[in-house]
Formats: C-alpha cells, sequence, structure tokens
C-alpha cells in the first residue's frame, strides 16, 4: 500500500513539474518578445531623433552659408 501512495505521489509531483516548466517557459518567451519590442521601439526612436538632428545641423548651415 505504501509503494502504491508513494507512486501516486511522485506522479503527482512529476506533473506539478511539468506544470512550473511550462508556466517558466511562457514567462521567459513572453518577457524576451516584450524586451525585443522596447528596443525595437528604443532603436527606432534612436534614428529619428538622429536624423532630425543631422537634418536640422544641415539646415543651420545651409542658412549661414547664404548669410555670407
Amino acid at each position: 500500500m505504501k509503494k502504491i501512495i508513494s507512486a501516486i505521489m511522485i506522479l503527482g509531483a512529476l506533473s506539478a513539474c511539468a506544470e512550473l516548466k511550462d508556466a517558466g517557459r511562457t514567462i521567459g518567451q513572453t518577457t524576451k518578445e516584450v524586451t525585443t519590442d522596447i528596443g525595437h521601439a528604443t532603436r527606432d526612436t534612436t534614428k529619428a531623433i538622429g536624423h532630425a538632428s543631422r537634418d536640422a545641423v544641415k539646415s543651420v548651415k545651409e542658412d549661414l552659408s547664404k548669410e555670407n
């Protein structure tokens, strides 16, 4: 009888481990997707700021050249 109860408990523990592993995998995948999205948004924003700054500097240079 003890062996049967022990076997049932072990199977229950293995089932719980599988569920925890699946939950961990889901959390990890979601975290990866979110950080990737944040990284891409940051990259795009930085690129846009860089282009706007470059264009502003070019415009100022052109204005200064026209005045001279």
